[in-house]
């Protein structure tokens, strides 16, 4: 069974841009490394290879993972969705029950969550929680603090701010 990965235009692209760097730029670079470190001699002893080893390693990895994301990718342009409940793509804006804080998320593609912004992963418990409610329904959720209630204040779309501009 395929995993279908969503994922924003912005997201794909960051990742294709990531994908193309290692194969044209770090993965030749390391080659050229690895071949220089050889012809050193003795590879026993040889931290450049091993380091160099290593990095080709990583590399390799990270090009299969990417190329996997990418094989089970779908772009969806959020601003084409329907936001009454949430989905992807969606500003959910909540009140922690307990404290009055209140919270803001949007759902996003895995490779596009970054927490500190308020971008969580459609995968995340949190956003598995908050799928389908709309404004008004109260949810529970485990964290690692502990156990949370919170009300859906609002749920809209508004345009996702992936990257910050100093």
């Amino acid at each position: 069974m395929q995993n279908i990965e969503p994922m924003t235009k912005f997201g794909y692209e960051k990742l294709q841009a990531e994908l193309n760097s290692l194969k044209q730029v770090e993965r030749p670079a390391i080659v050229k490394a690895i071949e220089e470190a050889v012809a050193m001699g003795d590879l026993k002893e040889n931290a450049e290879y091993h380091a160099a080893k290593e990095r080709q390693s990583q590399i390799d990895d990270r090009l299969e993972d990417i190329s996997s994301i990418l094989i089970n990718a779908k772009i969806v342009d959020p601003s084409s969705l329907e936001h009454s409940r949430v989905s992807f793509g969606s500003t959910v804006l909540l009140c922690d029950l307990s404290t009055d804080e209140e919270l803001s998320y949007t759902i996003v593609g895995s490779c596009e969550s970054n927490p500190s912004m308020g971008l969580i992963s459609f995968s995340s418990p949190v956003a598995k929680a908050l799928l389908g409610k709309e404004e008004g329904d109260e949810v529970n959720m485990v964290l690692p603090g502990g156990k949370r209630e919170y009300e859906v204040l609002d749920v809209s779309y508004k345009e996702i701010v992936f990257e910050c501009h100093d």
